[in-house]
């Protein structure tokens, strides 16, 4: 898809051309085009037809003068945002200013997609106050799109500036209310593009060394064009604030990917050597911010059979990924786990899916404070609502058995940092809703533990003083 917009192509590491795409707009049936191009039309030149013959050389120095403040000076056109420091990590905790920082937080994949478009963009900014008004502090959702509807991504090393801005705006529009996002890189399922896509353009330009989607981890080519996708994103200037992506603290972290497997190698060497090649080059260009990998949280074959034993089954060791090893790499920040008993325990009721829950959770946490040294968050858990004999009641239950294994590690300063419901949603917007899909305001009772977590964690990190707690929250 391309527009009047400028496009970001790079074919070098060390080189990004900026070239001006050409005017040719392709729309999806039944959707409204957004924004237009880059290159914005001003009706008054056109009418300055007469008068002082210093008139066009004096417009000529004004825009050259807002050119060189606009692309290299300190340019804040968005006054009021609120003052944020970056979130760092000190042993097994998020730190904020000397204190301690835990999540309570959600996911909202599709950020992007929504502020694409002008009549959408509304979605993002309701979703964004809803989250501040139930005090959550952090929210997951994509930085990709590879090469479907609303790319970001058009093609390989190739970008479009409309959605770019799009993304720009998220960013600040998160911190306007006063929420951090974690930023998902690339995708392991093919929603969105994915990896699946990445091979696909190396297959289809030739350039590719085998049409398996697991070769986006070994592909030469692909990984240089991946890590292509990486700089661009990490040292993008956002439009609004002039702020690079880099040094912009709204950012609380980086998913290197959204649960990455690679079954064509089960002895996780595979993944193993992309998660310490991959994690080392965002260090290089980004050292301010958290990295995190996007683990499911499985123990691969190179764990002990008694972690391995705490898997849902023998077949998810055998997916690539090993949850120790992974999250031990140096450049990885903090471990990420995912909890999703109905797919993983087909046949179980819900005690049983409980159960088990409590023992993977609290796996993960020991995990982290005897092994790793390292947080360890939560970054997705739901209950399906097409759950046998489900109850809206059981989502609470299932939701507090995992809240309260986040407190009580918090309580004693451990590595339990914090979790991000799947997925909050704003009404309208039911054909991106899944099985897991919640809408705040159609079920009070998630609603109030939502702001109840918020609370608690909220206590802790201020150590009862209640001087900076917000009455309309607590």
């Amino acid at each position: 898809m391309q527009e009047n917009g400028l496009f970001l192509h790079s074919a070098e590491l060390d080189r990004c051309e900026l070239t001006v795409a050409p005017p040719a707009a392709t729309m999806s049936p039944g959707r409204q085009g957004g924004g237009g191009g880059w290159l914005k039309h001003f009706p008054g030149l056109s009418r300055m037809r007469s008068g002082s013959v210093l008139t066009y050389p004096l417009i000529g120095v004004a825009f050259f003068v807002a050119f060189v403040y606009f692309s290299f000076g300190d340019f804040k056109p968005s006054p009021g945002l609120a003052e944020m420091s970056f979130v760092e990590r000190k042993g097994t905790q998020f730190v904020v200013d000397g204190r301690a920082f835990y999540v309570n937080g959600w996911n909202s994949y599709w950020m992007l997609d929504q502020a694409a478009e002008e009549f959408s963009k509304s979605r993002v900014t309701e979703m964004f106050q809803i989250g501040a008004k139930m005090g959550m502090t952090v929210c997951r959702t994509w930085a990709f799109n590879d090469g479907t509807y609303h790319a970001l991504q058009v093609s390989l090393g190739i970008f479009d500036e409309r959605v770019f801005r799009a993304l720009d705006w998220v960013i600040v529009e998160a911190r306007r209310h006063g929420i951090r996002l974690l930023l998902s890189l690339v995708n392991n399922l093919q929603h969105y593009g994915g990896k699946t896509q990445y091979v696909k353009w190396a297959w289809d330009e030739g350039i590719g060394l085998s049409s398996s989607n697991d070769s986006f981890f070994f592909d030469p080519t692909i990984r240089k064009y991946f890590k292509i996708y990486l700089k661009t994103i990490l040292t993008r200037k956002n439009h609004l604030t002039g702020i690079e992506y880099r040094d912009d603290p709204t950012i609380f972290a980086w998913e290197l990917m959204n649960e990455p497997q690679c079954a064509s190698d089960s002895s996780g060497d595979t993944l193993q050597e992309w998660f310490e090649d991959t994690s080392e080059f965002v260090k290089s260009i980004d050292h301010k911010h958290l990295l995190t990998i996007g683990l499911e949280g499985f123990y691969g074959p190179v764990s002990s059979q008694e972690k391995q034993s705490i898997n849902p089954g023998k077949w998810y060791g055998t997916l690539g990924s090993d949850f120790l090893s992974n999250s031990k790499i140096s450049h990885v920040d903090f471990a990420s786990v995912h909890i999703y008993p109905d797919q993983w325990l087909l046949k179980a009721d819900f005690n049983e899916k409980t159960n088990y829950i409590s023992k993977w959770v609290t796996s993960h946490i020991e995990d982290g404070d005897r092994e790793l040294h390292k947080p360890v968050m939560f970054t997705e858990f739901g209950l399906s609502k097409k759950s046998k004999d489900f109850e809206n009641s059981q989502r609470v239950t299932f939701y507090r058995s995992i809240f309260d294994k986040i407190y009580q590690s918090a309580k004693k300063n451990g590595a339990g940092a914090g979790a991000m419901i799947w997925q909050l949603l704003v009404p309208g917007m039911e054909e991106y809703s899944d099985d897991y899909g919640i809408i705040p305001g159609l079920t009070p009772s998630v609603d109030s533990l939502l702001k109840e977590q918020s609370c608690r964690l909220m206590s802790l990190r201020l150590k009862k003083d209640s001087s900076d707690r917000s009455p309309t929250i607590c």
